[in-house]
């Protein structure tokens, strides 16, 4: 491995899944903002739209998760090529 290239600031960070509020903990150099307690210990949070509790490949449900309305703005805004 190349020396001086990975980051330094590993530390715990909590990843919550917005579509089902799952919460897990891992180590991660991401930046935020925002914390969250999780068993009595303040961890950063990085909200995720999907995670493997919400994935359809790992629990074999298809479901629609639009939390932004992306869906439909996309609809809307190509409905004017349609044929």
């Amino acid at each position: 491995m190349k020396q001086g290239i990975h980051p330094e600031n590993y530390r715990l960070v909590a990843f919550k899944d917005m579509s089902n509020d799952d919460v897990f903990i891992t180590k991660s150099a991401a930046n935020t903002k925002e914390t969250l307690e999780v068993d009595g210990v303040e961890y950063p949070v990085i909200k995720l739209e999907i995670s493997r509790t919400s994935h359809p490949f790992y629990t074999g449900k298809s479901k629609l998760i639009d939390t932004a309305g992306r869906i439909d703005k996309f609809k809307n805004k190509y409905a004017k090529f349609k044929k």
